[in-house]
């Protein structure tokens, strides 16, 4: 019997495990929790959600991430799967009821009877077998020292942040709108799916003092704070120019607001549903490292806000990740021990698609290797080819950093044929990427046969 071990249950554990089962191997999943628990995580669940509910925009034709769904789909992914059927209104993005979602992917998991659970940690890099290291952002300290003294050099690291969460009944809707920027949404739900705070000019501006003269967490001596620039605090932004925040999360534009519309707000905090049943909501774009304290009172400035109560306060916790373009190889495989294999965010990806990506990959890989039917790689042509193409060799070594998937990633659209503005070339990327991305799939059924 072939078998693989894959280390971490999270968004890319989970998705290896998957794919790998539905080929015929024999999987294990070694998930250290709830024995070795973790700051952020709060359940034993696989799969489990942290920093955000959402998987970010859902549109295949127009967008990278949404075409990244759609190869996942087609692969036949169980994250892609579960998350819709868990999906709540989001407008045109993909989020959904993160306790459900990962209830149900644990389930899902559980039930193969290729799939065995064990629970505990691993910390050590194991010498024998066919491995996926899939642990994440948050590596235990053992596991990620085995790793930086196996690869010769201290890992990388940057800092993730969280945003709180607001239980809804504690809301002032006497204050706050649902709706949708520019009403966006096929469906009344979700051109109403999110919740807006809105703030005239004396109150932001006393919002973003408030925010820069908070208590927030201190790093340890020696600790040089690195942000992915899609998950950065709002304290850091606030940093960069008080207009920055107005630019950004709390962009006022297209919206109305019915308690007053003949008054544009300067400024709006939205807040987006966080599970199904519509008692949680979470606060758009507001990552934090404020401490606790200061995060009730701060948010509690907010229009809206001020009786609310936390479900979950936000925080910060350190990334660690590989320099991927020197140490992997385009199978995902450790150069220096090509028996194990990484994959999610640990190789360099940012997102929990672009992870559950990569696990989608590396389970395919590692179980065509272990069936004797060799995988390549997708072409570059597609979402997922083009990222793992970046993180093993195409980004430079020297000044590598977390990526999300984006289409300046792909090799460049030919501009002939009338396809020049944005849309079309948008739309053109999709459409290569989709032919190539079946094609892919088509050839491996046919090794297969």
């Amino acid at each position: 019997m072939t078998q693989l071990h894959i280390i971490g249950g999270g968004m890319a554990g989970s998705e290896a495990a998957w794919q790998a089962a539905g080929q015929g191997v024999q999987v294990v999943i070694h998930e250290m929790r709830p024995q070795t628990g973790t700051f952020a995580h709060q359940t034993d669940y696989l799969a489990e959600m942290v920093c955000s509910n959402s998987f970010r925009s859902d549109d295949d034709e127009q967008n990278a991430v949404g075409l990244l769904h759609w190869e996942m789909r087609a692969a036949g992914g169980l994250i892609m799967d579960m998350a819709d059927r868990h999906a709540l209104p989001a407008g045109g993005a993909l989020a959904v009821d993160r306790d459900a979602f990962a209830r149900a992917v644990t389930e899902k998991l559980l039930a193969h009877p290729n799939i065995r659970l064990e629970r505990g940690e691993v910390n050590a890099l194991p010498d024998q077998g066919q491995w996926i290291i899939a642990t994440g952002p948050l590596t235990s300290g053992a596991l990620a020292e085995a790793i930086a003294q196996e690869t010769g050099a201290t890992a990388l690291a940057f800092f993730d942040a969280i945003a709180p969460i607001v239980y809804f009944d504690t809301i002032d809707l006497s204050k706050a709108w649902f709706q949708s920027r520019y009403d966006k949404g096929e469906t009344e739900e979700q051109r109403t799916a999110y919740l807006n705070c809105p703030m005239d000019r004396d109150q932001y501006e006393a919002f973003i003092d408030a925010l820069l003269a908070a208590d927030k967490t201190e790093f340890h001596e020696g600790e040089t704070a690195q942000y992915f620039d899609g998950c950065l605090p709002i304290e850091v932004m606030a940093e960069r120019g008080r207009e920055t925040l107005r630019h950004g999360p709390m962009k006022p534009v297209g919206l109305t607001n019915p308690h007053a519309p003949d008054k544009k707000p300067y400024a709006v905090v939205q807040l987006r549903r966080d599970n199904a049943l519509g008692t949680l909501y979470n606060i758009v774009g507001f990552q934090t490292k404020m401490k606790y304290g200061a995060q009730a009172t701060v948010f509690k400035s907010i229009p809206g806000l001020e009786d609310a109560s936390f479900a979950r306060l936000g925080g910060i916790h350190r990334n660690t990740f590989l320099n991927s373009p020197t140490l992997l190889d385009d199978q995902l495989r450790l150069r220096s021990r090509p028996n194990i294999r990484f994959a999610g965010q640990i190789t360099g990806v940012e997102g929990y698609v672009e992870s559950a990506a990569m696990g989608l990959l590396a389970g395919r890989l590692a179980a065509g290797e272990l069936l004797g039917q060799p995988v390549g790689a997708p072409p570059r042509e597609t979402a997922m080819g083009a990222l793992v193409h970046h993180i093993t060799g195409g980004a430079e070594a020297k000044t590598f950093q977390p990526m999300n998937v984006n289409f300046g990633l792909f090799p460049p659209i030919d501009a002939k044929g009338g396809r020049r503005g944005r849309r079309d070339r948008y739309k053109a990327y999709t459409d290569r990427a989709k032919l190539a991305f079946s094609d892919w799939l088509a050839g491996q059924k046919r090794d297969a046969a």
